[in-house]
């Protein structure tokens, strides 16, 4: 399986950023996939993360500002109302597969 993250960039506070994963190979066996993001000098932590049967987790960071959603081999990020702390590499994950990362700069 191979991850390819893109739509990272910079933006300014308050902006938004649409984030993909395209998912490429045999994706038989995956039923979960999910964001991480890393910041400086922080540990990875969990943005979104959903299941095939449905459910959803947000990190407490950025519920009800960022949106995960998946269709057919894309996995999408959509991120509103964003802010300084949200700056970070953003990877996408499917179980023990990782994608390169793609940078987020929320700056004015």
């Amino acid at each position: 399986v191979q991850l390819q993250a893109s739509g990272g960039g910079l933006v300014q506070p308050g902006g938004s950023l649409r984030l993909s994963c395209a998912v490429r190979g045999t994706t038989f066996s995956i039923n979960v996939m999910a964001w991480y993001r890393q910041a400086p000098g922080k540990e990875r932590e969990l943005v979104a993360r959903f299941t095939w049967s449905g459910e959803i987790v947000y990190g407490d960071s950025v519920k009800g500002r960022f949106t995960v959603s998946k269709d057919a081999n894309m996995m999408y990020l959509q991120m509103n109302n964003l802010k300084p702390e949200d700056t970070a590499v953003y990877y996408c994950n499917a179980q023990r597969f990782w994608g390169q990362g793609t940078q987020v700069t929320v700056s004015s």
